[in-house]
């Protein structure tokens, strides 16, 4: 089981990607467009990435809304198809 701490810091990752490529994860989810187990999915895929300081790194790089995550997120697909659903 993962920590708590651990679990918390990358359900921010999580937020935080979505909202660097201009997903709002709250709102999709009352649109009904994500499911709560979609992303306690989402935020376990990140527990198992081996770059979350080079996500942070990025995160905090961007300006404004981004094409696409870097190519070692685990949740780029989730994410891409989260934008398709948002336009």
């Amino acid at each position: 089981m993962q920590s708590p701490s651990k679990l918390r810091r990358h359900a921010a990752l999580v937020d935080r990607m979505a909202e660097a490529q201009g997903v709002d994860l709250e709102e999709t989810m009352f649109r009904g467009q994500l499911r709560m187990s979609e992303l306690e999915d989402a935020v376990l895929r990140c527990t198992a990435c081996s770059s979350p300081d080079s996500c942070e790194y990025w995160l905090s790089q961007q300006k404004g809304p981004v094409d696409s995550a870097p190519s070692y997120c685990r949740n780029t697909e989730m994410m891409q198809d989260l934008r398709r659903r948002a336009q």
